[in-house]
């Protein structure tokens, strides 16, 4: 059956990769699922934390450069990450902001849920949300945040648009989204599997400056989609819509194909298979550099060039 399901990853920026590591892994107790390279800069890692075993929805990736600028928020860009955690967790996520020197706000609601908001060490928006409906899903866990506070995966991601119309279209007439709710200038989407998938938050704010992609800031949003043969029915649904997607990718853990959707937002097709474990048993998943086969010949060059992370 040919469906995009949901949010499959959300892809950031970082400056020091070491700073990253750290915060993701030990601060927000997610795991580290892979360590590689940028496929375009083999000198610069990618990052991907997730749960046990990377599952789509739970994966939030980076690629770190240790000197680059810091972004905007604005217009026609992924503006907030939101995460789901258990009811009764955010007393917790507070205290250890306040330990951590981390910037957050005072909880608030957003329909009828409670939120947390936070900065982490670059910038970047991220949101923890008690769903209306608890999150089922298995988090990992560490020494230090355990089942009844760890992050599940997406709850939902913020899209800050200009005009939210042609986006929404978008999601709706092809990705099978349907609008939930609206409050003010704040419209929510759901896909074809509800809250389970992710939200998409479209957010209107004509006039507002343009922002600008660099350190703290969302690269790109990808959706999930079952296999190859889906990946491809909307490839062409999409370039038969007049916009301008690439071919299928190899990214060695899912097959992609991208293209920016008519707010000007940076999206993925990422096929669900073959997953993390194709190079590591899941039991090490995250503790070895893991090349792709062009660059395996250039390793020992590689390795000296990348920052030590312990």
């Amino acid at each position: 059956m040919s469906a995009i399901t949901g949010i499959h990853h959300v892809t950031a920026i970082s400056g020091s990769a070491k700073r990253n590591f750290d915060f993701y892994t030990r601060v927000m107790g997610l795991r580290f699922v892979k360590k590689t390279v940028n496929f375009d800069d083999p000198n610069t890692y990618h990052f991907y934390y997730g749960d046990e075993t990377g599952s789509p929805g739970t994966i939030l990736t980076f690629f770190p450069w240790e000197d680059i600028m810091a972004g905007r928020r604005g217009t026609h860009m992924a503006t907030e990450i939101g995460y789901a955690v258990p009811d009764g967790s955010l007393d917790f996520w507070l205290k250890r902001f306040e330990k951590e020197n981390i910037i957050y706000n005072k909880p608030s609601s957003k329909f009828g849920e409670v939120y947390l908001t936070f900065l982490d060490p670059d910038g970047l928006k991220i949101e923890l949300t008690v769903p209306e409906f608890p999150d089922n899903r298995e988090p990992w866990e560490t020494a230090e945040i355990k089942d009844e506070h760890a992050l599940r995966g997406f709850h939902h991601v913020t899209l800050t648009l200009d005009d939210i119309q042609p986006t929404a279209d978008l999601l709706v007439s092809v990705f099978g989204y349907e609008l939930k709710k609206n409050h003010t200038n704040r419209y929510r989407f759901a896909g074809p599997d509800g809250e389970k998938g992710g939200y998409i938050d479209l957010v209107e704010a004509k006039g507002e400056m343009r922002g600008h992609v660099a350190g703290g800031s969302v690269h790109h949003v990808a959706f999930r989609v079952p296999d190859e043969a889906a990946q491809e029915h909307f490839r062409k649904i999409l370039e038969d819509r007049g916009l301008h997607i690439t071919s299928q990718l190899d990214r060695k853990y899912f097959k992609s194909v991208y293209f920016r959707e008519p707010g000007g937002v940076l999206f993925e097709l990422a096929t669900d298979t073959p997953g993390f474990t194709v190079d590591e048993p899941k039991e090490q998943l995250g503790q070895h550099l893991m090349l792709p086969p062009q660059f395996e010949s250039q390793r020992s060059e590689i390795e000296k060039k990348l920052i030590k992370l312990d």
